[in-house]
């Protein structure tokens, strides 16, 4: 019997129902997960699927639990578990699309929101509940949810709805459910906690797991660039500004360094904005709202916030801390090259951080091709094109009537030209950095003793600093042994300090923009003396 490459979705023996609607939704061909999964969950089985955010999960699910639930105003026979407000939403509208011609609903139940309200839904009867864990046990306890004719349990994202700390109730709820229902359980790592849970409450369940270099995409090009941390934001302006279209997604470590690149980048004139662990529901889904709707072009978040995050268009997702392990990187670049599109995948690596990243690109399998930072006058090329165009523009549409009459009386003052270079000068130098000079000073190249390097601060006798305050100040914020910082040579308004090479790039990342006896630092590798 002759094998088939690939299947298509006419091979799972589908509904009329759910075959149009997979037609209307522009499914041609089912991805991996999906061709794995759907002839087992059609077929009775309980199924562990791992796989990422972006494979095409949800449907590989969906379509099943559309196919095994009854048409009408209820009971409640699938329940799907998700471990954020935005993944329940999302699930439930691929799900109801996925169900339009069956008329089967999903009812997305999530914290954050009135309870009176998905309480009437509930009382009118659907077939399908898709939410949070903590919601759909409050709906349970409070007996607007019963779940004894349940016959699918779906546990999406069971590493992050354990990390989450939901692992309580999701015990709880599966109580709440017959012995006999099937169970089906997606997660992008295998951690104890999820393989702790299958083993209780699956039945001799198959795995499914989607190779490590399926998951990291082929439409997702993978770049590294080395970077000092110090040079990370103009690496980072630099990426942004060489295409002016795209739209970014950064990931940092900590909520601290998202508020600082985001205050950066607004600085510098770039429409972003932010996504962390402090911010409310309201904040989240106004920043969020802004980002797809193209209001905001670079979104700054930490792993946590974007967790659950599903937008189509980004072109690019940026780490611009190193991912703390191989599946946080796939997890993270798994954001881009959605529906169809080609996605860039950008991580800045330190030199401190070259172990690791080698660790994540051996474990990932993924091809990561180092990159080589646009020039200035590259990017000056690319934002001037950009610019040429936008002009045509408007000549060809003749915008512009009002502003002829001051163009002609600038023409009589100015040559043509020189007005046109100065309105050049003011339009496309602002993106960057007045005092940024190319060839910067290298660590290795400060006049420093040998396995030192020395640093130059903004900082010295007319501000009243001693010598003291800037061993204490280097020690306490870098971490390193006062006996270990030397030469501190003052000046009126700047000073020279010698610390170990090894040592140099993390003092300057925490020295940087620092304050010394109430005034603001600015630290770099010193010129080496002439």
């Amino acid at each position: 019997m002759e094998s088939r490459e690939k299947r298509s979705f006419n091979d799972f023996g589908l509904s009329q129902e759910v075959m149009k609607a997979v037609s209307a939704m522009g499914f041609e061909e089912p991805t991996p997960i999906q061709e794995k999964t759907i002839p087992l969950l059609l077929a009775g089985k309980d199924v562990i699927g791992q796989a990422q955010t972006g494979t095409g999960k949800t449907a590989a699910f969906g379509i099943p639990v559309i196919e095994k639930v009854d048409k009408g105003k209820g009971p409640v026979q699938a329940v799907i578990l998700a471990p954020t407000r935005e993944l329940a939403i999302q699930a439930a509208e691929e799900v109801n699309k996925l169900g339009a011609y069956k008329r089967v609903h999903a009812l997305p139940v999530y914290g954050g929101t009135s309870i009176d309200r998905q309480i009437k839904a509930l009382a009118k009867g659907v077939q399908i509940v898709v939410g949070t864990p903590g919601r759909v046990l409050d709906h349970i306890e409070r007996r607007t949810l019963s779940l004894k004719d349940v016959r699918l349990v779906v546990l999406d994202e069971a590493d992050e709805m354990l990390d989450m700390g939901f692992v309580d109730d999701i015990t709880k709820i599966l109580k709440e459910t017959p012995q006999e229902r099937q169970t089906l359980l997606f997660s992008a790592t295998m951690p104890e906690e999820v393989l702790r849970i299958s083993k209780r409450y699956m039945k001799a369940p198959e795995r499914v797991r989607i190779a490590a270099d399926t998951l990291t995409a082929a439409k997702i090009r993978q770049i590294v660039y080395e970077v000092r941390n110090s040079d990370k934001m103009d690496a980072l302006s630099r990426l942004i500004d060489f295409d002016a279209e795209g739209t970014f997604l950064v990931f940092c470590h900590t909520k601290k360094e998202v508020d600082e690149v985001t205050s950066h980048l607004k600085l510098r004139g770039y429409d972003a904005d932010a996504m962390h662990g402090d911010y409310t529901q309201a904040q989240r889904e106004a920043v969020l709202k802004k980002f797809r709707g193209g209001k905001v072009d670079v979104l700054v978040a930490t792993d946590v916030a974007a967790r659950g995050l599903d937008i189509s268009s980004i072109s690019h997702v940026v780490n611009y801390s190193i991912p703390q392990n191989p599946e946080s990187y796939v997890h993270r670049i798994g954001r881009t090259g959605r529906a169809g599109r080609e996605g860039v995948a950008i991580t800045f690596v330190t030199p401190r951080e070259d172990r690791q990243f080698r660790l994540i690109k051996a474990v990932s399998k993924a091809e990561i091709k180092k990159g080589r930072l646009p020039t200035k006058e590259e990017v000056l090329g690319i934002r001037l094109a950009s610019l040429e165009e936008k002009i045509n523009e408007f000549v060809d549409d003749k915008r512009f009537g009002r502003f002829l009459g001051m163009a002609e009386q600038l023409s009589e003052k100015l040559k043509p030209v020189d007005a046109l270079a100065a309105l050049l000068k003011f339009q496309l130098e602002g993106f960057d950095r007045a005092a940024e000079e190319e060839g910067r000073v290298s660590l290795d190249d400060t006049g420093a003793a040998p396995g030192m390097a020395r640093l130059f601060m903004t900082i010295g006798r007319g501000q009243g600093v001693s010598a003291v305050d800037i061993v204490d100040a280097i020690s306490k914020k870098a971490d390193i042994p006062r006996q270990q910082i030397r030469k501190v040579s003052i000046f009126e308004t700047f000073t020279f300090v010698e610390v170990p090479r090894d040592s140099a790039e993390k003092v300057i990342e925490f020295m940087h923009r620092s304050i010394i006896s109430g005034r603001k630092v600015a630290v770099a590798p010193a010129k080496p003396r002439s």
